[in-house]
């Protein structure tokens, strides 16, 4: 059994090693947790980052905040002074997040097939099924009640919440962290209509999970139909996502959630998708694209930029419904100006002559 004694408190210069800041006062000031910069006692740090709490940092409690150089001469403790204060935030909250302990080798109650490769180094946790041939790298970590289908495999450094699914032949990179509900590579929804009868297309193809990837709770990431459905390196992805077979995700592409992104779509590097956004099938959306909440993007997004859809803030069904007749009407209403103008300018034209 690997026991985590996990250590309490650190001084400023052990939370910063490694990073690009400066400290200004006290740099053995002890802290032992963190918190809001509004809410913090003595022994926590916060961050400033947003504006609109720059109002509590002449009267916050925390024995050091992290900030930037523009926003230190108003802090009135001990400051981490830096040019990212929220990325700098995660890295030192790091260190007080709650680490199990982690019991090495396979679990008693875990049922492994025939000629699995499993590093001595992994945890296989309780009541797990894992199939034939499958392999599971240095440090991998598998919760309770996992199932892992014949073949796939898991690189070093990842973690399997409890009761996640993997279907057979999928592929998982390296530090991957997939949360607790989550099923990757069942089939993706491939039917063909003959004679007015549905019928199941097979799904060949599987799932390729780079490495870095963060997938949150109660996703669906569907098997190819015939290619892979690739899930590119350093993407994160939050809960309720369904992803469709040969659907190719790019690299450090974050999504918001309940996305829905449709069969065979390719979305590029660096993007941005807000929460409820819809992606169409057979589309591509550019690199360092942002679309924003609630979008249906019905066709490619050839060039980067920031881009939306829908009707503004909710309003009552009868004044939707009204603006929805009318939106509806513009193209109508569009040639009437157009006839009007026409008109307009004939008139003046004739007083003029």
């Amino acid at each position: 059994m690997m026991s985590n004694q996990q250590k309490t408190q650190f001084t400023l210069t052990e939370l910063v090693s490694g990073l690009d800041v400066s400290i200004v006062g006290n740099a053995d000031c002890l802290i032992h947790g963190v918190a809001a910069i509004q809410k913090a006692e003595p022994g926590q740090i916060a961050f400033l980052m947003n504006p609109l709490y720059k109002k509590h940092l002449a009267t916050t409690n925390a024995s050091a905040v992290i900030l930037t150089k523009e926003d230190s001469s108003a802090c009135p403790t001990n400051a981490i002074v830096c040019r990212d204060p929220y990325y700098i935030y995660a890295k030192i909250a790091a260190n007080f997040a709650h680490k199990p302990a982690v019991n090495l080798g396979v679990h008693p109650s875990a049922v492994i097939g025939d000629e699995c490769d499993i590093d001595p180094s992994a945890s296989i946790g309780a009541q797990c099924v894992i199939g034939n041939g499958v392999k599971i790298g240095q440090n991998v970590i598998v919760g309770s009640h996992c199932s892992i289908g014949d073949f796939s495999e898991i690189d070093e450094g990842t973690v399997l919440h409890a009761n996640v699914t993997l279907y057979p032949r999928v592929k998982v990179g390296k530090r991957v962290s997939i949360s607790s509900g989550t099923v990757v590579g069942s089939d993706g929804f491939g039917i063909a209509k003959h004679d007015g009868v549905w019928h199941k297309v097979p799904q060949l193809g599987s799932v390729i999970i780079q490495d870095d990837v963060e997938i949150g709770a109660n996703c669906a990431i569907d098997r190819g139909a015939i290619e892979d459905t690739i899930i590119g390196k350093g993407s994160k992805l939050d809960n309720l996502i369904q992803v469709g077979h040969n659907a190719r995700i790019g690299e450090h592409v974050a999504i918001a959630g309940c996305v829905g992104i449709a069969g065979s779509a390719t979305i590029g590097n660096n993007c941005l998708i807000g929460g409820g956004a819809g992606v169409g099938g057979h589309i591509s959306i550019a690199d360092n694209t942002m679309i924003t909440g609630f979008t249906a993007v019905t066709k490619s997004i050839r060039e980067a930029g920031v881009y939306s859809s829908g009707v503004g803030g909710v309003v009552t069904n009868l004044e939707w419904r009204k603006n929805s007749a009318r939106l509806h009407r513009l193209e109508q209403l569009s040639q009437r100006i157009k006839t009007l103008e026409f008109v307009v300018r004939e008139l003046i034209e004739s007083k003029e002559t």
